[in-house]
């Protein structure tokens, strides 16, 4: 097989941005190995797919790969506290992210959220900052970063539920979206997905994603490479 071909992991497969990413990753002719890292098992079969079990509070040795796609994710209502949040969103992505790295991988694309900050006063906002930060500080060769808006995508094929404050924020975001700034429009899942995938064979140094860029594409305004300090 030529070595050429691509080898990824991806953590968070079961998720709206994470199936479409597996979906591709698997399709993708360049891809030879997708490593996917998950709780439980997948209801896919695949030549190129290889399932790790895994404990993320203790995780193994990690096969080395080329590219690396975080999109491990909850909310404060399923994981039932903010510290449980917390520790899928920040602690689970971050040891992916360190384990992948001491295995060999120097390319990380990872799905947060617009209005990013650590120094946010929204919890949300600040946890998905402090990932971030975080990851720039591992110093990777590329770390491509996506900051949708709200996700758009069929949640009940992945037997998400479907709450009754979310469906409303997406309608009105739906109507509104017109006068709302780019970054801030409402995007679907697989247009984040298919971002990043674009995105990080091509990436050097850190590069953020919004919205409005990852329906317009990836050369689109929008796109934002952070400058070495």
């Amino acid at each position: 097989m030529s070595t050429s071909l691509r080898r990824v992991m991806l953590a968070g497969a079961t998720g709206l941005v994470g199936s479409h990413l597996l979906a591709a990753l698997l399709a993708d002719a360049s891809v030879c190995e997708v490593h996917v890292l998950s709780r439980r098992a997948l209801p896919c079969q695949h030549a190129k797919l290889h399932l790790h079990i895994v404990d993320f509070n203790a995780l193994p040795t990690l096969p080395p790969v080329d590219e690396l796609y975080l999109a491990l994710g909850t909310t404060i209502k399923v994981a039932g506290s903010q510290a449980a949040f917390r520790a899928v969103d920040l602690e689970a992505n971050l040891a992916v992210a360190k384990a992948a790295i001491q295995a060999g991988t120097t390319r990380i694309g990872i799905v947060s959220a617009v209005g990013a900050s650590s120094s946010s006063p929204v919890f949300y906002n600040r946890v998905k900052g402090e990932l971030e930060d975080a990851l720039r500080a591992l110093a990777p060769q590329a770390l491509l970063i996506a900051q949708p808006s709200i996700l758009l995508g069929n949640r009940a094929a992945l037997k998400q539920p479907f709450r009754p404050g979310e469906r409303l924020a997406i309608l009105i975001a739906r109507l509104v979206s017109p006068l709302l700034p780019g970054r801030y429009r409402p995007v679907n899942a697989a247009d984040v997905a298919r971002a990043l995938l674009q995105g990080l064979p091509l990436t050097t140094g850190v590069v953020t994603l919004s919205s409005n860029t990852m329906v317009d594409g990836i050369h689109a305004a929008g796109t934002h490479k952070e400058m070495a300090q």
